[in-house]
């Protein structure tokens, strides 16, 4: 099949089934420069759907460095109210947000942390209110990924530019399905699937899972009333949506203070811009109380010490070695991607719909129940074909979850 028709397909995918635009309903789409024509697909998929109005925001990387290079550290911890205004409104007005995460890996590694750290925080603060409607998922929202040069090229860095560009857009028409024959209807078997499995270890009442991997020896509480949520969900208007695309992941909420031992990264992911890699973390009643990294150990410092809550796990998740994502064998430097090729954690924030009765828990509820709360939400993977991960539950039953990368219940 052509790239034209791969990418209609993407495009009908990421509104039809990612966001699953209402009729007159709002839409933002959020895009680099070079996702304009990806940008456009959706754009007239929307419409045809009957979306009132469709959005497009731009960015532009270099404009970006810029800014990190030229303001000073007190400009970047100012983030302008207009553009916080605007996303809260939308998303008070029930629209829904797709977004093209797709940018060099290394777009900020030469910008001192110190101002990585600053934008993150005011940025964070700032966004809070659509943070919090997003994590309770009061609004329909999706994240995609393309293509650009400068990620290609980390990609492949052996190949030309314009080879590059087609391996990597052929690895994310196979990671989203977009291959099948219908991968709208590929997608929603799959979905099915993942929601099998949060059924079952929903049932299951979980109150532990102890991950043992080469590097990692670690014990995972999980908050009482946990919710393992996967795939799709239904916002809180009672329109199913999925939130990544891809997706292969089941994911729950742990005890903010239960997190005990050690667990080293199997892949690397970025921050702000920079590389972290081969990093280790060790935890103490849920705290991170030391870590190393072979690259980016000061970004990774700067992020954890963001705030009181960039210490501590917002999210647990599993993943099946041999996802479609995995079977690539390919590292995509792309969070999005990674982490769905891989079990992984995330520093940070948790999301409320992960626990029952979240979404109407005032802030002292959700952190009197073990929720973590923090303006950064961060993957990182620590899934591969060597991880384990035992469960105990509530009522002292054992059963294993994962076994050398694969699920080890049907």
């Amino acid at each position: 099949m052509s790239f034209e028709a791969n990418l209609k397909k993407y495009a009908k995918l990421v509104v039809e089934v990612g966001v699953n635009i209402q009729k007159d309903q709002l839409l933002l789409i959020r895009t680099p420069l070079e996702g304009a024509f990806f940008a456009r697909e959706m754009v007239k998929c929307a419409y045809e759907r009957g979306a009132k109005r469709v959005f497009v925001e731009y960015s532009d990387e270099e404009v970006t460095k810029l800014l990190y290079t030229h303001a000073t550290e007190e400009t970047l911890a100012d983030y302008p109210e207009w553009m916080a205004a605007k996303m809260n409104t939308l998303a008070e007005q029930n629209a829904a947000f797709i977004s093209i995460s797709a940018g060099n890996p290394d777009l900020l590694k030469d910008i001192p942390t110190s101002k990585i750290s600053a934008m993150q925080k005011s940025t964070g603060v700032a966004l809070a209110p659509f943070r919090r409607l997003t994590s309770n998922s009061d609004v329909c929202w999706c994240i995609v990924s393309m293509p650009t040069p400068a990620w290609s090229q980390k990609v492949f860095p052996g190949k030309s530019p314009e080879e590059a560009e087609s391996l990597l857009w052929d690895r994310i028409f196979e990671a989203t399905r977009i291959t099948e024959a219908d991968p709208v209807a590929a997608w929603n078997a799959h979905t099915d699937l993942l929601a099998h499995k949060c059924a079952y270890l929903n049932d299951k009442k979980i109150k532990t899972l102890h991950y043992t991997a080469p590097g990692t020896d670690l014990t995972v509480e999980l908050v009482k009333n946990h919710i393992w949520q996967g795939g799709g969900e239904d916002s809180t208007k009672g329109t199913y949506f999925v939130a990544n695309m891809p997706t292969e992941e089941v994911f729950t909420m742990p005890y903010k203070y239960g997190v005990n031992g050690t667990v080293s990264s199997t892949k690397p992911f970025v921050v702000s811009g920079n590389l972290v890699d081969k990093f280790t973390l060790t935890f103490k009643d849920g705290k991170i109380v030391g870590c190393t990294a072979e690259q980016g150990e000061d970004v990774l410092k700067e992020l954890i010490a963001r705030d009181e809550g960039s210490h501590y796990l917002g999210e647990v998740a599993i993943v099946p070695h041999s996802s479609p994502v995995s079977r690539t064998n390919t590292i995509f430097f792309n969070t999005l991607f990674d982490e769905n090729a891989s079990c992984h954690f995330a520093i940070g924030s948790a999301y409320t719909t992960n626990i029952v009765g979240g979404g109407d828990m005032s802030q002292e509820e959700l952190e009197k129940a073990g929720a973590n709360t923090s303006s950064t939400h961060n993957d990182f993977m620590v899934g591969s074909d060597k991880l384990t991960i035992e469960a105990t539950t509530e009522s002292g039953e054992r059963f294993t979850v994962l076994k050398d990368g694969e699920w080890a219940f049907e």
